[in-house]
């Protein structure tokens, strides 16, 4: 099959567009999918440049967390699947043996084996994988939709509806509108019926934004945030800020909570060591959630509430897989809005 790999960490010129051994099965409990999508993440930059866990990365590897395609052969266990089912991909598996597997908890493993890092990844035309990591998708989602769905909408499902619970009616910031993970959870809290506000220093992506029903957009290049939030909301601040921007903002994005906000986190892409005036957060009763992913119950969640609204990925742009080099310069850039996206099959 052919697959891009890295040989050696570096530059997008590390990519490699080759031919490598199509997987076979190696368990009963698993089975072959024909990729016809791969959507990509920041992740897959810092895998490939070296940054992300490179002590437990090994190499030649094939990169990509997320993907979908069809399945087209099933080890002797598997009882829930079928050839020929549509699916995408639950990107992570854990050690089994720790108090997170044991609680179907895998992103909270201490020794997560995921997608295009610790184990080859959709890059690619074919894909091994656990029967259980494996997710039917609606026959309303293209394929390219659906490989957008599990790492960013998982991430904006656990940060948004898990961790900070909000309800029909809250008031909810969204930093860096146009981030995959950003527009995720504007498209979810749009869809929970909150009152949704977007931030960037970016016009376009901020009309994009108000295209998709945000109800009001602020342009951090020409205003101070906090104070247009507290003009925005009559002086009573936010409900729910959603912050994977971090760097210096961070302290606005706290102040722009009212009492018992919550702020939920799941990327730092503007620095990681932000100043933050723990007063404000005691004083006020605030609630900060870091997250990375969520777990398989929550992907089956939200791919139901994707079918039930009949809301579809945003999708920036799609590559053929030979071009992978310029969609990951694409998305290092930071000029996209939505998932970008390689066609790993004709």
């Amino acid at each position: 099959m052919k697959a891009i790999r890295v040989h050696h960490h570096g530059g997008v010129e590390q990519l490699r567009y080759e031919e490598t051994d199509d997987p076979i099965l190696q368990s009963p409990e698993y089975v072959i999918v024909r990729l016809k999508a791969a959507a990509l993440n920041l992740a897959d930059i810092q895998v490939r440049e070296g940054i992300t866990d490179s002590k437990r990365l090994s190499l030649p590897r094939i990169l990509g967390s997320d993907g979908a395609g069809v399945i087209v052969a099933l080890g002797s266990a598997v009882e829930e699947l079928k050839i020929g089912d549509a699916v995408c991909f639950y990107p992570q598996s854990g050690c089994t043996t720790c108090w997170a597997c044991r609680s179907d908890q895998q992103h909270l493993c201490e020794q997560p084996r995921r997608l295009g890092e610790q184990v080859d990844g959709t890059y690619a035309q074919y894909l091994q994988v656990h029967e259980q990591n494996c997710f039917k998708i609606p026959t309303t989602l293209a394929y390219e939709e659906a490989a957008a769905i599990p790492v960013a909408y998982l991430s904006a499902w656990r940060m948004l509806l898990t961790n900070a619970a909000l309800k029909p009616g809250e008031s909810v910031l969204i930093r860096g509108i146009g981030d995959c993970v950003a527009t995720a959870a504007l498209q979810l809290a749009v869809g929970f019926g909150a009152y949704t506000i977007v931030s960037a220093d970016n016009t376009e992506k901020l009309s994009q934004a108000l295209r998709l029903g945000a109800q009001h957009g602020i342009n951090e290049g020409d205003h101070d945030i906090t104070a247009e939030v507290r003009r925005v909301t009559g002086k009573r601040g936010l409900d729910v800020v959603v912050d994977c921007v971090g760097g210096g903002s961070w302290a606005n994005s706290v102040a722009t909570l009212n009492r018992d906000g919550r702020l939920v986190t799941c990327g730092a892409s503007a620095g990681a060591r932000p100043v933050t005036d723990l007063r404000r957060i005691f004083w006020h009763h605030l609630k900060v959630f870091g997250s990375t992913l969520g777990t398989r119950g929550e992907l089956s969640r939200l791919i139901d509430f994707l079918e039930s609204t009949g809301t579809k990925p945003i999708i920036d742009s799609f590559y053929d897989l030979a071009d992978a080099g310029q969609a990951q310069q694409r998305l290092a850039q930071g000029r996209y809005f939505g998932k970008i996206v390689l066609r790993t099959n004709s």
